[in-house]
């Protein structure tokens, strides 16, 4: 035996035993009642290979506590050995092929602290993203009467109440009713969006690199959660350019016959860690501009050079390895280390 891929699912894993041979001994179907069983009798320290997917942390931390080693694959990576016929037979042996590989970035077991920041954060963007909805159908209604608010939030949540006691407009008797209701319902959600940001904090502030993470400008306690959940101790990377373009914020690249030719963002990894470090640089560079220190002449060079946009997307770029510097070694953020003249 050399080592196994496990299938994943809700009731029926497929468990695959890869031979040293490079042959399979056995492929077949366990129930999820009898799977612990059917691990325990495989020799101890056996590497556990599985498709970084639904419950993947949850059975990698269950068959760490036994004593195997663990290693979740990318999804993307196992998707070009399954071959023409897809099923679970195929998808166990493909996550056998796929781990055999050289040069794949294996994802990292959760812990149990990252999973309750990360189901947090998901409950606490469903939130948002019913306001942002709720929002949006609030200024479509109140259109409709030539009322229209402001784009921001903040705006909307001062401007609505005064609309709906302003005599002068065209709202009705049942306008106003229907426009009280949703806007009693955009507090209740903002006042829970207000509340989960306050667990994420706590949550958050337990972690040992919390303030060395909050100290670097850009990250608030949305963007230093999702970088704790997400990355954990960052020693699953080499470097900080690894970490960049595990986030995406690296070009594509298409070269050949010896021309390099790098194109827009490859936008791979983490779409949500991405989109807030983007958001966080985006801030930056509003706020830091014009500052004397040296991330103030950075940015001053950068955006004379290349433009606002490219200037936020290298920021982020570049707090993204400041980040994972902070993050995996004992150092703090030092403005003259990360932003030197150009």
């Amino acid at each position: 035996m050399k080592f196994v891929g496990i299938d994943i699912a809700k009731n029926l894993f497929q468990i695959c035993i890869l031979g040293t041979n490079g042959r399979i001994l056995s492929n077949r179907k366990v129930k999820r009642d009898k799977l612990l069983d059917t691990i325990r009798q495989l020799p101890e320290k056996t590497a556990l290979a599985m498709e970084s997917c639904a419950t993947s942390h949850h059975w990698g931390r269950v068959f760490q506590e036994l004593g195997y080693t663990v290693a979740l694959i990318p999804a993307q990576h196992v998707k070009p050995f399954v071959g023409r016929q897809k099923n679970d037979a195929n998808d166990a042996r493909a996550i056998c092929e796929a781990f055999s590989r050289p040069n794949i970035h294996f994802v990292p077991v959760k812990s149990v602290e990252q999973q309750d920041l990360k189901a947090i954060r998901s409950v606490r963007k469903r939130l948002v993203e019913n306001r942002t909805a709720l929002a949006n159908q609030i200024r479509g209604l109140a259109a409709e009467y030539g009322v229209v608010f402001p784009l921001s939030v903040k705006a909307l949540r001062s401007h609505l109440p005064l609309a709906i006691e302003d005599a002068e407009n065209e709202f009705p008797p049942v306008m106003r009713s229907l426009l009280q209701t949703l806007y009693c319902d955009f507090i209740d959600i903002s006042d829970e969006i207000d509340e989960v940001t306050q667990s994420i904090t706590k949550l958050s502030q337990q972690h040992p690199r919390y303030k060395a993470i909050k100290n670097i400008p850009g990250f608030g306690p949305v963007l230093t959660a999702a970088i704790i959940s997400e990355v954990g101790s960052g020693k699953q990377f080499q470097n900080g350019r690894q970490f960049s373009a595990w986030c995406g914020l690296v070009p594509k690249q298409n070269s050949s016959g010896g021309k390099s030719s790098l194109g827009a963002l490859s936008k791979n990894g983490n779409r949500d860690l991405r989109t807030l470090l983007i958001h966080g640089a985006r801030a930056v560079v509003r706020c830091r501009t014009n500052s004397k220190d040296p991330m103030g002449a950075w940015l001053r060079n950068l955006v004379t050079r290349r433009g606002k946009a490219k200037a936020i997307v290298a920021l982020a770029n570049k707090l993204g390895r400041v980040v994972w510097r902070v993050l995996s070694t004992d150092c703090e953020y030092d403005i003259n280390r990360a932003f030197k003249p150009l």
